[in-house]
């Protein structure tokens, strides 16, 4: 399939969020919010040290959101003092990008106690002139993104009565916000997705330029989790997808009406952290703490869409890296199993391995898995194969943060773009260069 053919099926199935290159990275997970980067040409191995460092920022701010790349602009979300913004940068010249503006998105998230983390969680999602970013208060900005102006804010325990499951720990007063808002805002067309949580419903849906209410999905009333939505279609019924404690659901994109919901017994009992997997009317989910993973077939007919399970096993336990689906093969990091290749369709695990690099996030890109350690700044190369486990490359962050909550980790996912690796540990941004010269 040529570039050209790749991106009018992206359009077709309604998965181009933005105006965008191929090389770009507008969003939590990318383009296609899967992890997989489009990317070729690039490295197949490393030299011994690593890939070439490009540049480091050094003073960036707090906070888990990776970056979001468009063009020769990098978007990312951060924790400055008592507050929270989202940062635009310029990466046209070389050497240092320049910061061009800082827009505040909302006060600090922090708890008394909190030894896990402090500032914003997501990643903003960039489309076409606007940004949008969600603050771990649960403050949702859309700003310029030549600008940084603010076209419009929204708090989702303010406005929309939102709630967090705090099942797991973290803030609970006035109102439970456990570990703080963490999922990715989803445009999808004129409509950007949104999860309030809380009694009047799990989802919204808001007009992307104003931000006024479309929909709130008041029949799906689960508290939010730190999981972010896919946007599918099914039959031509277009949807969206979200993992909660209790399972998975599916929401109508035209009025959010809940088409379908897996309940999942017994409900997953910890924190919610990965993104689903949709493939061929399959969607996958998978929980770490022991909980485990499912994979369910959607099955449409004449009365709606029902929910056949596939499998339900505790082989894959993600926490907090995710997973992705490349060739059929499932990849990422489980409690139980370490680094592992599982079947996608019957759940087999087909290799493991604990001891090379400990637990971490994951994305892939030209045939190869970036496996970032969430302990000691390493970040292995890896190919993207059911046979077998092959390093191919690995590299070491020059300096880990300082400033990192003493119970966190290097939890933000790592990202491509342009033939760049960028990875952030808290106030430190890296940039790698990994395309083959």
């Amino acid at each position: 399939m040529t570039s050209f053919q790749r991106l009018t099926f992206a359009i077709a199935m309604g998965w181009v969020v933005l105006t965008a290159r191929g090389a770009d990275w507008p969003q939590y997970r990318g383009p296609l919010r899967d992890g997989v980067s489009r990317e070729t040409g690039l490295l197949k191995e490393w030299p011994g040290e690593g890939p070439r460092l490009l540049w480091k920022v050094v003073n960036l701010g707090l906070g888990y959101s990776g970056p979001a790349v468009v063009g020769d602009r990098l978007y990312v979300s951060c924790g400055r003092g008592d507050s929270e913004f989202v940062v635009a940068m310029d990466l046209s010249a070389t050497g240092i990008p320049r910061e061009l503006w800082a827009t505040k998105i909302g006060p600090l998230f922090t708890w008394r106690g909190n030894n896990w983390n402090v500032g914003p969680n997501a990643t903003p999602t960039v489309d076409r002139d606007l940004v949008f970013a969600l603050g771990g208060n649960g403050d949702l900005v859309c700003v310029d993104a030549a600008t940084g102006r603010e076209r419009w804010h929204k708090c989702m325990p303010r406005d929309f009565a939102g709630e967090v499951n705090p099942i797991g720990g973290g803030a609970e007063e006035p109102t439970p916000l456990g570990w703080g808002y963490a999922w990715a805002p989803l445009v999808d067309g004129d409509q950007l997705i949104c999860l309030p949580g809380g009694k009047q419903g799990l989802m919204a849906a808001l007009d992307r330029k104003t931000g006024k209410t479309i929909w709130r999905s008041t029949d799906v009333v689960d508290q939010a989790t730190y999981s972010s939505p896919i946007a599918v279609e099914i039959a031509g019924l277009r949807q969206y997808v979200q993992v909660v404690n209790s399972g998975v659901v599916g929401i109508s994109a035209q009025d959010g009406k809940r088409l379908w919901a897996y309940q999942r017994k017994p409900a997953y009992g910890d924190v919610v952290t990965a993104t689903p997997l949709f493939n061929n009317n399959h969607v996958f989910s998978t929980v770490g703490f022991g909980e485990g993973c499912d994979l369910i077939k959607l099955i449409p007919g004449a009365n709606g869409v029902e929910v056949e399970k596939v499998y339900s096993n505790r082989q894959m336990q993600s926490r907090d890296g995710g997973v992705v689906l490349f060739d059929g093969h499932i990849y990422g990091y489980s409690e139980s199993h370490g680094w592992m290749c599982m079947d996608f369709k019957t759940g087999k695990v087909l290799w493991s391995e604990k001891q090379a690099l400990g637990r971490g996030s994951v994305m892939v890109a030209d045939g190869h898995l970036y496996c970032c350690a969430e302990k000691g700044g390493t970040i292995a190369l890896i190919e993207a194969s059911p046979t077998a486990r092959r390093e191919t490359g690995r590299l070491t962050l020059p300096t880990e943060s300082p400033s990192r909550p003493p119970s966190g980790g290097l939890w933000t996912h790592p990202v491509i773009a342009d033939g760049r690796l960028y990875l952030r540990d808290e106030e430190f941004l890296y940039c790698y260069d990994i395309k083959m010269h």
